[in-house]
């Protein structure tokens, strides 16, 4: 799948653009994949804790809404993640080089924003799943402003 980049897709830059490459996109569905970088802001000694598969879960849902977004003919949006539920893991750490599978799964979209994702990751001997929480506001200055 090469219609558009990661990085056409995702609202990051520089260091925490961490998406590769999209594999492919369905009406409910991604996969994507990256190298775990040894460059980003989240390694030591050649490590990156497996609790930054959530982050990677976060970029593939933001992808994933990036993707149907420029279809519809609109910009890509920022979104944030609400939460995470049930994350899995059968590693505490990936080794930088390794390369991972990301897939996400919309289970339920709100009229408000709000949505649900079933995630999974998959690498040499790594399993880790996630139901993660994210929300994208119609307009995103006005839901960032401080009300003094």
């Amino acid at each position: 799948m090469h219609k558009y980049t990661a990085e056409e897709l995702v609202p990051h830059s520089g260091r925490m653009s961490l998406l590769d490459e999209v594999i492919s996109v369905g009406e409910e569905q991604l996969k994507a994949k990256l190298r775990v970088r040894d460059d980003g802001i989240f390694s030591r000694n050649g490590r990156v804790p497996a609790y930054v598969g959530i982050e990677y879960m976060a970029q593939s849902i933001a992808a994933f809404s990036g993707y149907h977004a420029k279809e519809r003919g609109e910009e890509v949006r920022l979104g944030f993640l609400l939460g995470t539920r049930k994350f899995l893991s059968n590693v505490e750490s990936y080794r930088c080089g390794e390369e991972l599978t990301i897939e996400v799964s919309r289970l339920l979209q709100a009229e408000n924003g709000m949505a649900t994702f079933e995630c999974s990751i998959i690498g040499s001997s790594i399993e880790q799943s996630a139901r993660l929480n994210v929300y994208q506001p119609d307009n995103v200055e006005q839901y960032l402003r401080v009300k003094n």
